[in-house]
Order: C-alpha cells, then sequence, then structure tokens
C-alpha cells in the first residue's frame, strides 16, 4: 500500500494524544481493546485498514511485567560458563586428533540460557504424580547438553573424549539419538527439520491420549528448540497450520535467532525475526518475541519518546524468540543441578 500524505496533521495529533493518555490513564489493555473496536468499524464501513501480522520490534513482554528471578542468578551464571566452556572444549579436543570429525560451537553457545532456564525452572521429570515433559532439543546443540552432563556426575570425561566417537559404545552420538544413546536421549532430531515436525504431532497424540481417557497428559508440555536457519526446512513449517488449528496449548516453539545456518547467513538476516512472527501468527500461534533482555531493553521507553522506532525496526540485531500455540506454557520452578566440577580442559 502506498504511503498517504497526513491531510490534517492536527487531527492526527489529538488522536495520538488520546491513544497515549488511554495507555497512561487505563493502560496497554485498554488501549489495545479501543484499536481492535476501531478496525472493526472500519472494515464495517469499508475503509481499508493496514494488513500486518507484524507486532512491534521489540520484547513481547515490556520490562516492567516480566516476572522477577526469586533465586541465585549469580551461581546459575557460575554453572552456564562452566558448561558454556566444556562445550567448547569438547569440541576443539575431539578435533585434535581428526579434523573430519567436526562439530557446532555457535548453536549451543547462543542458546546456553534458554537452556539452562529450562533445566532449572520449567521442565518436569517424570513421577507418580506427573508423566513427564518431552524436549526436543535442538541437535546441533548436542555438545552442550553432553557438557551439562558431564557436570552434573552422568558423563565420564572419557565419554567426552570421544565425542562422535561412539563406536564400541563408549563415547557420545554426534547428535541426539536414542537408538545409540538410549538412556541420555529422548527423541532423534536430526536431520535438521525433524525435531519441529515431530514436536508438533507429539502434542497432538498427548492430546488424543488425554481426550480417550488413555492417559492424563493434561499437565504435560512438549518443549521444541531449533534455530532460525532450521526455519528454512520444509519440515520445519510444515504442520504449524494443525498445531494452530487443533490449538495445541501443550506445545512450545524456542526459535533461537542467531543468524547462522550451515552455509551462511540466514535468509534475511536480520528481520527473521519478524519474518517468523508474521507465519507463525497467520497460522493461529501465540507469539513471544525477545529481541533483547532487561538491560538492553531500559532504552526502549526511551527510544519511543524519541520516535526513533522506526529506525529500532529497521535495526539488524541477532534476536531469540518463542512461539507458543494460543495460550502461555504453564510457569514450573524445579531445580536439579549439582555444585559444578570446574572444568578441566
Amino acid at each position: 500500500m502506498l504511503a498517504m500524505t497526513d491531510a490534517d496533521p492536527v487531527e492526527t495529533g489529538e488522536w495520538i494524544d488520546s491513544l497515549r493518555a488511554v495507555v497512561h490513564h487505563q493502560g496497554r489493555e485498554r488501549a489495545s481493546f479501543l484499536l481492535d473496536r476501531l478496525s472493526e468499524e472500519a472494515r464495517l464501513a469499508g475503509a481499508s485498514a493496514p494488513l500486518t501480522l507484524n507486532t512491534p520490534y521489540v520484547n513481547t513482554i515490556p520490562p516492567e511485567r516480566e516476572e522477577r528471578a526469586n533465586w541465585d542468578r549469580d551461581i546459575e551464571h557460575r554453572i552456564r560458563s562452566i558448561i558454556r566452556w566444556n562445550a567448547v572444549a569438547i569440541i576443539l579436543r575431539a578435533n585434535k586428533g581428526s579434523s573430519e570429525l567436526g562439530g557446532h560451537i555457535a548453536s549451543f553457545q547462543s542458546a546456553a540460557t534458554l537452556y539452562d532456564i529450562g533445566f532449572g525452572h520449567f521442565w518436569r521429570a517424570p513421577s507418580d504424580k506427573h508423566g513427564g515433559d518431552l524436549v526436543y532439543i535442538q541437535g546441533h546443540s548436542g555438545p552442550g547438553i553432553y557438557a551439562r552432563a558431564f557436570v552434573e556426575g552422568r558423563l565420564t570425561e572419557q565419554q567426552l573424549l570421544n565425542f562422535r566417537q561412539e563406536t564400541g559404545g563408549c563415547g557420545l552420538s554426534s547428535y541426539p539419538h536414542p537408538w545409540l544413546m538410549p538412556e541420555f536421549w529422548q527423541f532423534p532430531t536430526v536431520s535438521m527439520g525433524l525435531g519441529p515436525l515431530m514436536a508438533i504431532y507429539q502434542a497432538r497424540f498427548l492430546k488424543y491420549l488425554h481426550g480417550r481417557g488413555i492417559a492424563d497428559t493434561a499437565a504435560r508440555k512438549v518443549w521444541a528448540f531449533m534455530g532460525d536457519g532450521e526455519m528454512d526446512e520444509p519440515e520445519s513449517l510444515g504442520a504449524v497450520s494443525l498445531a494452530g488449528r487443533e490449538r495445541l496449548d501443550n506445545l512450545i516453539f524456542v526459535i533461537n535467532c542467531n543468524l547462522q545456518r550451515l552455509d551462511g547467513p540466514v535468509r534475511g538476516n536480520g528481520k527473521i525475526v519478524q519474518e517468523l512472527e508474521a507465519v507463525f501468527r497467520g497460522a493461529g500461534w501465540n507469539v513471544i518475541k525477545v529481541p533483547g533482555g532487561a538491560t538492553g531493553t531500559r532504552c526502549w521507553p526511551r527510544i519511543r519518546r524519541e520516535c526513533c522506532a522506526s529506525a529500532w525496526r529497521n535495526a539488524s540485531t541477532a534476536n531469540t524468540r518463542i512461539s507458543n500455540p494460543r495460550t502461555a506454557p504453564m510457569c514450573v520452578s524445579i531445580s536439579s543441578a549439582n555444585i559444578p566440577r570446574q572444568p578441566r580442559w
């Protein structure tokens, strides 16, 4: 749509001032309600309204509405730093012997906090009262999960030294592989695209089991981790409309947008967050975007006040975003972290 000229800037200013007054005195929810009603009236009157599936390029949940952490963030940061170090060391040590082994470093390094929060505060293990959550780990983040298991004492140093050398049963598989490591991995997620596709049908199957009275799966969640480059795979987006249509509120996609793929930068190299938001919202998903952390988001109110929002929207930044169909995930706090071992490499 071509940009229209403002025939009456004074009247436009009055509308904007009124909206700001509503936000200030009655809150964002009231402002959103009024905008929805105005859009509805515009459609009924035959006036064309802008068509967009994107929201502003800022955190969906503003900083002042975030829940504050009530745990020891310093010790968590210390544990996470050790895990990150070991994840890199696993790959570098393995490739000292043979550069053909390869490995992926950036995927976990850019998503370590997401996994750390999930392990520590969201995901439930199977118990007598709960069947346990199901987590599809991004395949290229495998070294980070091995590093965490080493810190917890679940893997030995000798196993880490045999990364991608699992012949004989004393090593670690290249990617999540429950056939090769049945006591460690829940699901295979490589080749890329299999994780998102299987997670959707897993969530649908849990709904089926509950609906038929076969098993109580109401409290169980399915989490799927992936990268923005993985979203180019046909399987990754092939069933997202099914999740929206079936209202799979037990499913959470976590897409780590680090602007990297196997053979170069992701398509668009910067606006991939907005592109994916439009895809998922169009398929009926509830999308939560997190373009920045708590420190960076403090400047956003000033950006809005100084009318620089358009410049911010056009910025090219690495991002993290979370997609969840229809409703927000259940917030469950768990903690099973042991005292970390110091990095030995």
